[in-house]
């Protein structure tokens, strides 16, 4: 029985490890399926579910959703996106993930993917906290490959994204999410590879032995180390 989540830079290879985690574990993923159900129970579109994802709200936003109520007398022309005017889609998506993460850790057989996973079961004894990080180098080399894109987008996606989580993160849960205090495990996939960083990751499952991260727990794991 296993309970991880992952917690990623932007292309150090989240995904990749989790798929990898669940082939050897046989564990079940939530990374994309949890968008296609957050959007189920919020009736939303799955589109509009991901742009929320991982980012953080911005002060216009705040201020949109603040004055919406009276924006109905601007005209029979304005339609809200939203049968109630006062409905906040952001918050609603955060309700909704935090929600399908608890209820995907009562199975005691999962890997978790991103989404402040680590935060909504920071709590949980049975969860292993993951992060994984590699020099900006070898993720825009990823991201290249992987979106099809020239090196200065790749290094703007990079940098966009670690951006997004980490702010989300502060602004959500109060936490540094780059903070390796907070995960039982590091590792620089960069270094270690993926099928390593997955290797790595079970026999920190086997070595735990009930420690939490912050009480000696957390190990930061490097070449030669």
């Amino acid at each position: 029985m296993a309970v991880i989540t992952i917690s990623r830079q932007f292309g150090a290879g989240g995904a990749t490890v989790a798929n990898l985690l669940a082939d050897h574990l046989h564990i079940d993923i939530i990374d994309q399926s949890l968008i296609a159900e957050v959007a189920r129970r919020a009736a939303l579109e799955p589109a509009d579910v991901e742009a929320e994802d991982e980012r953080p709200t911005t002060l216009l936003d705040r201020l949109a959703l603040s004055f919406s109520p009276l924006a109905a007398g601007f005209g029979i022309a304005w339609e809200p996106p939203y049968p109630d005017p006062t409905f906040d889609p952001r918050r609603e998506v955060l309700v909704l993930t935090q929600d399908v993460i608890r209820e995907a850790a009562k199975t005691g057989n999962v890997v978790i993917v991103g989404r402040g996973g680590a935060h909504v079961l920071r709590d949980d004894a049975r969860a292993f906290h993951v992060f994984l990080h590699a020099d900006a180098q070898f993720r825009s080399r990823i991201v290249m490959e992987r979106e099809r894109i020239d090196r200065a987008a790749a290094d703007r996606r990079v940098h966009e994204m670690d951006a997004n989580r980490a702010a989300y993160v502060h602004q959500v849960y109060g936490r540094d999410w780059n903070d390796v205090r907070l995960y039982h495990l590091a590792i620089d996939t960069g270094r270690i590879g993926f099928d390593g960083a997955a290797a790595l990751i079970e026999r920190g499952l086997l070595a735990r032995g009930g420690g939490e991260p912050g009480a000696g727990g957390q190990q930061e794991v490097r070449p030669g180390a």
